[in-house]
């Protein structure tokens, strides 16, 4: 990515010279608008910008590239925040969810480690045998066959031709995925999911999978305080929270000798999906230091970008189910239409900007404590190496201090309506310069306006990575920045909004020479359990999920006005029970008082009737000496 104007360097600060200083090292120019810019070295031309490097860039062949760009480096010090404590600035009110939720990461930080590879199938042994089979707890057979589950199989990967891009074969781990790993998993029947088949597939839930779920994703500016307040809590928890089922690869199969040596890490839940999303995007080392192919992206740039990104998000929000035991939760989306600021850059959302250092997230919010990892591809590339989950540094993000050449505004509804209005997904060479594909103007390699490939500039869901100017703004790291997820999400929504006006068959998506990985029988990298990018060519109906704005009209109301007060009554609905049967005891006894005393005053009453109309002396005398009569009454 090329920022205009003139380069500049920071100096290391004194109390920066030794760690943990050391591995924060980032680029930094000097933006048209006079502020400073800091952008990870993670970059490349995936979302329309180019590999930062030290030096000259020396370029495989095979892959285009438009610019280059020589940088320096710079070196911030930041205070390491180990607490996993979650933090909030000025939300009094959720003081107590935070202490509860911090409760629960600690407590499931205790869990065994009996546990994207699954713990259970990250030993030598397994890897050995390269089968993935594990044990189901429920009935304690391999794959839950007891139960009529799943059965251990043979894994079948597609012969069918990938395209010319990638040229090389048994080169890289990722290539006719799992089979470098594993060539045989659990295979499960119905409607049973996972790497044993003990849970259910997406939109299914029960103790048999049999009952349909139907989860509604919500615009996140219209979430209630309280629902803001526990996105941020869940995606905190998230980041601080171990996974108990899944630990990262931080070397090649080669590296592990064929499975002998096992070369596994830890990860917490949330930087698990960071690293997944560098995993499925990194450059293919070729071996050798510095020997790598770049034009290799088993998520973007071609048809399975918008798939794998649809199951990346629902796998997501259920680690996210399982981990806070919400299994309504559902990730927000950002409907950016027409926004001329990021929305969600608060302190009540996803963070605001630091006003000592506008590349910072603001000190009022829990994300200025995170770290990021995976970001720096240069570095990996350079010592042969894959991310191995260390932390990198602060999350970065300078929102609208972006080349301004390249991303102009962020998009429109009319841009979205020219995308939808498009009828054929994938088109030509299936890659970033396929003309009047849905997909490619989409993900941003194509103008909305005419629908053709554009050389140095970046539309729709790429403008937004841009425009984010910091961590989200390369691709291999974006994930560790959570504005990532709401607007992958509403991306999710306008591929939902075609899939709908269109109702494209199968046969619509490629099956055979698109790019390595995104044929419709690939299974995506690095899923495991499997998934076939085909299977997720379909509406959202059928995955058990929908979107607020896409419903009927009263339905949207109900979802959008009501049931955030709905939500928040299920959640309090044992103190308004008894609030109410409380209530109806004290109105009882102060309806029984009330009767009481008007009983006992009416009888009262009736007695000293009675007494007056016993006197004895006439109403009414006769005065002889006034000659005259008057009326007298005791009444």
């Amino acid at each position: 990515m090329r920022f205009p104007a003139t380069e500049s360097r920071i100096s290391r600060p004194r109390a920066c010279a030794a760690p943990p200083c050391d591995g924060l090292m980032t680029p930094t120019f000097r933006a048209s608008g006079g502020a400073r810019v800091t952008d990870s070295p993670a970059h490349d031309d995936r979302l329309g910008h180019i590999p930062a490097s030290k030096g000259p860039i020396h370029w495989p062949l095979g892959r285009r590239h438009e610019e280059r760009v020589i940088y320096t480096v710079g070196l911030f010090h930041f205070p390491r925040i180990r607490s996993a404590v979650l933090r909030y600035s000025d939300h009094a009110a959720a003081d107590r969810d935070m202490l509860l939720l911090t409760l629960f990461a600690a407590s499931s930080l205790l869990r065994p480690t009996a546990q994207q590879f699954p713990r259970v199938c990250a030993t030598a042994a397994v890897l050995m045998t390269k089968e993935c089979c594990p044990v189901w707890e429920g009935d304690g057979s391999v794959c839950g066959a007891l139960s009529g589950r799943g059965f251990c199989q043979d894994v079948v990967v597609s012969d069918l031709p990938d395209g010319p891009q990638y040229p090389h074969s048994g080169a890289d781990d990722r290539e006719r995925w799992p089979l470098v790993f594993y060539n045989r998993t659990c295979q499960c029947a119905g409607n049973y999911m996972g790497y044993n088949c003990g849970e259910c597939k997406f939109g299914y839930f029960g103790a048999n999978c049999g009952e349909r779920r139907e989860s509604i994703r919500r615009n996140v500016l219209q979430l209630s305080a309280a629902d803001r307040r526990k996105f941020v809590s869940y995606i905190n928890l998230a980041k601080n929270t171990v996974s108990p089922d899944y630990v990262i690869a931080t070397g090649t199969y080669r590296e592990m000798n064929n499975g002998t040596n096992p070369m596994f890490a830890n990860v917490s839940v949330y930087d698990l999906f960071v690293w997944m999303h560098y995993y499925v995007s990194r450059d293919a080392l070729l071996g050798g230091p510095g020997n790598v192919w770049q034009d290799i992206d088993f998520a973007h740039e071609s048809a399975a970008f918008l798939p794998w990104h649809r199951v990346y998000l629902l796998h997501w929000e259920h680690e996210i189910r399982k981990l806070t035991g919400d299994f309504s939760f559902t990730i927000p989306y950002w409907d950016w239409r027409d926004a001329q600021e990021c929305q969600v850059c608060t302190d009540d959302l996803l963070g605001g900007r630091n006003p000592l250092n506008p590349n910072l997230i603001s000190p009022g919010s829990v994300f200025s404590a995170w770290k990021v990892v995976c970001t720096q591809a240069e570095e990996y590339n350079r010592r042969e190496v894959l991310c191995d989950g260390t932390a990198e540094g602060p999350l970065l993000r300078n929102p609208g201090n972006h080349d301004r050449s390249r991303v102009s505004r962020l998009p429109t509804s009319t841009d979205v309506e020219l995308a939808l209005s498009l009828t054929e997904y994938e088109t030509g060479p299936m890659d970033r310069g396929a003309n009047m594909s849905f997909r490619n103007v989409l993900e941003g390699f194509a103008s909305p306006d005419t629908g053709l490939a554009v050389r140095g500039q970046s539309t729709m869901h790429n403008s937004l990575h841009i425009f984010m100017n910091g961590s989200m703004s390369s691709v291999q790291g974006s994930a560790n920045d959570p504005v990532f997820l709401v607007h992958h999400v509403f991306i999710d929504s306008i591929f939902e909004q075609w899939l709908r006006r269109h109702q494209p068959p199968r046969s619509k998506y490629p099956t055979a020479s698109a790019p390595i990985g995104h044929n419709d029988g690939y299974y995506m990298v690095p899923f495991l359990p499997l998934y076939r990018n085909g299977d997720y060519f379909l509406s959202t109906k059928a995955l058990g999920y929908d979107y607020a704005y896409m419903m009927d009209p009263g339905l949207q109301y109900i979802e959008e006005m009501l049931n955030p007060y709905l939500d928040q009554a299920r959640q309090i609905w044992q103190w308004l029970l008894g609030a109410a049967i409380l209530g109806a005891l004290l109105a009882a006894i102060v309806a029984a008082v009330v009767t009481l005393a008007c009983r006992r005053r009416r009888n009262r009453h009736h007695r000293e009737r009675a007494s007056s109309f016993g006197e004895r002396q006439p109403l009414l005398n006769s005065s002889e000496e006034e000659a005259s009569t008057s009326y007298q009454t005791t009444l």
